[in-house]
């Protein structure tokens, strides 16, 4: 089962998530959203949208814009609405 683990916390956890560009998003039930804080950061992907991001903050260590979602997506990329992927760091065990 999918794991996202940064600074020996358990991010989130799913068998239910969606690979994209060989990114793991995993869906919005299996966060622990104790670590995640909006971010004011916004990307956008030509045929994802407009992404928003999560500063992660595990025992007062922060890891700025290290989850993104893509809170309305366009029409190719609905399988991954309000699904949280992650980087900078943030080791994602399959």
């Amino acid at each position: 089962m999918p794991k996202a683990i940064w600074n020996g916390a358990v991010l989130a956890e799913s068998d239910s998530c969606e690979v994209v560009e060989g990114n793991q998003y995993f869906p919005p039930d299996s966060i622990n959203k104790e670590y995640f804080q909006p971010s004011n950061t916004h990307t956008t992907c030509p045929w994802k949208g407009q992404a928003s991001y999560y500063n992660i903050v595990v025992e007062g260590k922060e890891n700025k814009d290290a989850a993104w979602y893509y809170p309305e997506t366009k029409e190719k990329a609905n399988n991954i609405k309000g699904y949280i992927a992650f980087w900078r760091g943030v080791k994602v065990e399959v």
